[in-house]
């Protein structure tokens, strides 16, 4: 459900903002607090915290929640300034990081930072809250919450343009960073109640005295640094999208919003069930034999359904945005510049969404310094490549550097994996690797003749037919090829065997 109001919130948004300068600066402006909350919050907190206080309440629930109340408070104290600190100086930011931008659009942007700012200590909260229902076995409320930030941002964008009609884009776009920080707090305000009686109340200081406090931040310091440099990639992408005129920092938004889906749903899911029994697997008596394995399997899962979407994005990249997007102000010319951003990203999604896996290697091994050290040679040139093909390709040019840079982030960590474990992916795995990319190429082709059939038909009926045509042919060329995991995914949906 969440989402699916997601999706439903950016389709609004781009039926409203298109893909001009207010959509520019509210991207710019959205980037620089979700940066901050990244670093803080759920990735690195849970990582860090829920296993500390995880053990503490099995032994002491009087210390699990005192470590509660002392994490919450430096959170929140840290968050505060930081918040300050944003409203205060968010003339500078925005010319640091939207450098690009002309006159109106950095004023825009500017507004926008000083109202979004404080979400990031909201966005903490609920990271927080997250920890501590988790922990609990309280599943649904935390990853139900967050439909509210959707709903809120789409309220605000439907009752604003009612009732601003005909004022343009500067009041809309205000409506929805307001819109944006209430949404903040009803996902923070539904599971506080929850959270405080599982807690007994919340013992809230500002003190790194209580026990497990220090722990805490031992572990969540080399994660923020870890997760540091991909929002310095992030930042640097937007820098270098302002640059690229009215419409292409907005545009490399809605791309990302498309390239991140594969990486979630299968790259992030893959390593988040690998990652427990990796770290199993290095205790092991034959350590180095199972850690290969188990990335190996890994990879391959995750390669079996990126490897299309990659196909799909670089050959259907303008298809896809059409049917997602198209809309109101998001036209048939920002749907082809969009599309050519997707396909792009398309060429680097196998090395964003793996990388991880091999990274979980590391840390299975107890070393959190070799990825750290690959992600900033990838960031540099990444930047790099960035920059000389933004000149010639605009905001696709960014997007192609940043493939290139995952790539080269990805090849060197198997690279250090091989040399410390053994080589990771054998022959069989190549083979597998080979047969799902001649599977994904030739749906692409039949995909890309449907498309020519149908292109004259309107944007959603296009898409369903031409990635139907697309899904089928790969899911049938890789059965008829036997690959194990269409075989797997064949028996999870029919609970019969592939014959």
């Amino acid at each position: 459900m969440t989402r699916v109001l997601g999706y439903v919130r950016e389709r609004v948004f781009a039926h409203y903002f298109g893909n001009g300068a207010a959509a520019d600066a509210f991207r710019a402006a959205l980037r620089i607090p979700n940066a901050l909350r990244n670093l803080l919050g759920e990735g690195t907190l849970s990582a860090s915290f829920i296993p500390v206080y995880a053990r503490l309440n099995e032994q002491n629930k009087e210390a699990a929640r005192a470590l509660a109340g002392a994490i919450l408070g430096l959170l929140l104290l840290a968050s505060g300034l930081l918040a300050v600190i944003g409203i205060a100086f968010a003339p500078a930011i925005t010319a640091l990081v939207a450098q690009g931008f002309d006159g109106p659009r950095r004023e825009l942007t500017t507004v926008l930072v000083r109202i979004l700012f404080p979400m990031t200590g909201l966005m903490v909260v609920s990271a927080w809250c997250l920890g501590i229902l988790n922990t609990h076995r309280r599943f649904f409320l935390p990853y139900a919450a967050p439909a509210l930030w959707n709903v809120a941002g789409i309220a605000a964008m439907v009752g604003g343009a009612a009732w601003l009609k005909g004022e343009g884009l500067y009041g809309l776009s205000l409506a929805l960073a307001w819109g944006t920080v209430a949404g903040s707090v009803l996902q923070v305000a539904i599971q506080l109640p929850a959270c405080w009686r599982l807690l007994r109340g919340v013992p809230l200081r500002v003190s790194g005295a209580p026990e497990g406090v220090r722990a805490v931040i031992t572990a969540w310091v080399p994660l923020v640094i870890g997760a540091g440099v991909a929002q310095i990639s992030g930042l640097v992408d937007t820098f270098l999208g302002s640059y690229t005129g009215v419409g292409g920092l907005a545009s490399i938004g809605y791309a990302q919003l498309v390239q991140v889906l594969p990486i979630s749903m299968f790259g992030v899911a893959v390593t988040a069930v690998a990652l427990p029994e990796l770290s199993r697997d290095a205790l092991a008596e034959q350590a180095h034999d199972q850690l290969r394995v188990r990335i190996a399997v890994g990879f391959r899962r995750i390669a079996y359904f990126v490897i299309p979407s990659a196909c799909a994005f670089v050959a259907l990249g303008p298809t896809i945005i059409g049917t997602l997007f198209q809309t109101g102000r998001f036209d048939a010319d920002d749907t082809q510049l969009v599309g050519g951003v997707l396909a792009a990203y398309g060429i680097g999604l196998l090395g964003q969404s793996t990388v991880k896996l091999f990274a979980s290697g590391f840390y299975a091994l107890r070393d959190t310094r070799t990825p750290v050290r690959i992600a900033i040679v990838s960031l540099v040139v990444s930047g790099l490549l960035s920059w000389f093909f933004m000149r010639r390709f605009g905001p696709a040019g960014i997007a192609l550097g940043s493939s290139f840079g995952g790539t080269l982030n990805t090849l060197l960590h198997l690279r250090d994996l091989d040399r410390r474990i053994g080589t990771v992916l054998q022959r069989a795995d190549w083979r597998a690797l080979g047969l799902v990319v001649l599977a994904a190429l030739v749906a692409a082709a039949l995909g890309v003749g449907g498309d020519q059939l149908v292109a004259a038909w309107r944007p959603i009926a296009r898409g369903i037919v031409v990635l139907g045509i697309f899904g089928v042919a790969y899911g049938a060329l890789t059965l008829a090829l036997r690959h194990p995991d269409a075989i797997r995914a064949w028996q999870s949906l029919t609970g019969s065997p592939a014959n």
